[in-house]
């Protein structure tokens, strides 16, 4: 080999690897090239031709929820920001007062089943746009509607501010005078002792007394005064000397006995009873007797221990003295009406069919009250009838009643009162010209006629 040669050959040998270094150089610049085209279809699609970001661009259906800027919603009613993407199945609406779209999520259980088809790979609901121009339109013109009204909403909201005062400052003015909010019970107990206090006046007493009846009416409020002995303080009461006291404890007592068998129960047990009947039977004036014999009529309406008791003790005894007593005429129609809601009572309990209301052993109570034989032993057939001269018409309609309730036990005697008989026929005579006035004003069934019924059921009943 010469040396020309020999100096060829290096230059053959790096000749050969410079072209292969610029070969591999440019394979490796095209696939850079190919890698950043690429990256470029989806950053900048406007960078490439139409026909390229058609066949390279990723549909966005195709994209996960990561790459995406996904708004997750709540069980409450959220703004969503354009351009974010909600999970499949999502609620979406229209606010029409703000104009913006609002997102929560739907049922609990279809939620989670979406969420975990997301999870999974699913597509997201990326159709967001789907209101219309006129959508929009009628949305914008609402929300200009719906300024109006909060503009509306404002002014009555200050109108309101201007005539009521703040819960806030009520409280501190509250505070300011001292003022303690109390709880019935609490009132109660301060009013026993007020009354109970011996140094207490007598018009604080009955002050007391006073505001206390108003709070016994209610059942509770009454159940309540046994759970710290007021209730046995007002009977001890009714053995005051001063006769205004002896009135206005009858007045509370009659307000807890109505209708309150626990509290009737307790006070037979106290004795007041025994106490009523006494005021009743003894000197006092017509106010004391008024309110204790509201409190005796109380204590002894349905409930047939008391009844038993009532008729032990002589009180129909006591009832006859008072409806003869100089001065007590006006209480003769209450003792009356009291004996009428009595003997009533006890009929309707024991005509009642077994296995209804009220039960048996109710019944059994009411069958042990002596009550119609205690009334003609008394006289009271001829008391009743006596009351029917009174000019009321209210008064003649309650012993109307009474003497059909009593004619059981009273049909012969009623029959051979002649002054009875000649009474109902004058009564029948007045009636029936009242009540051809009514039909001439136009009333067909008015109160006159109602009451010439009433007294033709009972002549008739007497034949």
């Amino acid at each position: 080999m010469t040396m020309a040669h020999q100096v060829l050959l290096p230059s053959k040998v790096s000749l050969l690897g410079i072209v292969l270094w610029l070969l591999s150089s440019a394979d490796i610049s095209s696939c850079h090239n190919n890698h950043v085209q690429k990256h470029f279809s989806l950053s900048s699609p406007e960078k490439s031709n139409i026909q390229e970001q058609k066949k390279e661009a990723v549909s966005e259906e195709e994209l996960d929820s990561e790459d995406l800027n996904v708004f997750y919603p709540t069980n409450q009613w959220q703004t969503l920001q354009p351009g974010q993407a909600v999970p499949a199945g999502s609620h979406v609406r229209l606010n029409l007062q703000t104009g913006e779209r609002e997102v929560k999520l739907p049922d609990g259980e279809k939620y989670q089943n979406n969420l975990k088809e997301q999870k999974k790979g699913q597509r997201l609901d990326l159709n967001t746009h789907g209101f219309t121009t006129e959508d929009l339109k009628s949305a914008l013109e609402k929300f200009k509607e719906g300024a109006g009204a909060e503009k509306e909403d404002k002014a009555q909201q200050e109108e309101v501010r201007r005539r009521f005062r703040p819960i806030e400052d009520l409280k501190k003015d509250f505070e300011a005078l001292n003022v303690v909010i109390e709880s019935d019970l609490q009132i109660m107990v301060r009013l026993i002792n007020q009354f109970n206090s011996s140094s207490t006046t007598l018009e604080e007493k009955i002050m007391a007394l006073y505001d206390l009846e108003y709070y016994v009416h209610q059942m509770d409020n009454a159940r309540d005064l046994l759970s710290f002995g007021g209730l046995q303080v007002v009977i001890s009461g009714l053995n005051s000397t001063e006769n205004s006291l002896k009135e206005y404890a009858a007045f509370v007592l009659g307000a807890a006995f109505s209708s309150n068998p626990k509290v009737q129960v307790e006070a037979i047990e106290g004795g007041a009873l025994q106490k009523l009947l006494v005021i009743l039977a003894t000197d006092h004036p017509l106010a004391v007797k008024k309110k204790v014999l509201f409190a005796l009529s109380s204590l002894l309406r349905h409930f047939p221990y008391a009844q038993q008791q009532f008729l032990k003790l002589g009180g129909l005894q006591v009832l006859r003295s008072l409806v003869h007593e100089k001065g007590m005429e006006m209480l003769a129609v209450r003792v009356v009406t009291l004996l009428y809601d009595l003997v009533t009572e006890k009929m309707l309990v024991e005509s009642a069919e077994c296995g209804q209301d009220p039960p048996e052993e109710k019944v059994q109570q009411y069958r042990q009250v002596e009550l119609m034989p205690g009334l003609q032993e008394q006289g009271w057939c001829g008391i009743v009838s006596g009351l029917l001269g009174l000019p009321e018409h209210d008064m003649r309609e309650k012993v109307l009643r009474t003497l059909s309730a009593l004619l059981s036990p009273c049909r012969d005697r009623y029959r051979q009162d002649i002054l009875l008989g000649s009474t109902l026929q004058g009564l029948r005579d007045e009636y029936q010209e009242l009540a051809a006035l009514e039909q001439q004003d136009g009333e067909e069934n008015g109160y006159f006629q109602e009451m010439l019924g009433t007294i033709d059921g009972f002549i008739q009943e007497l034949r």
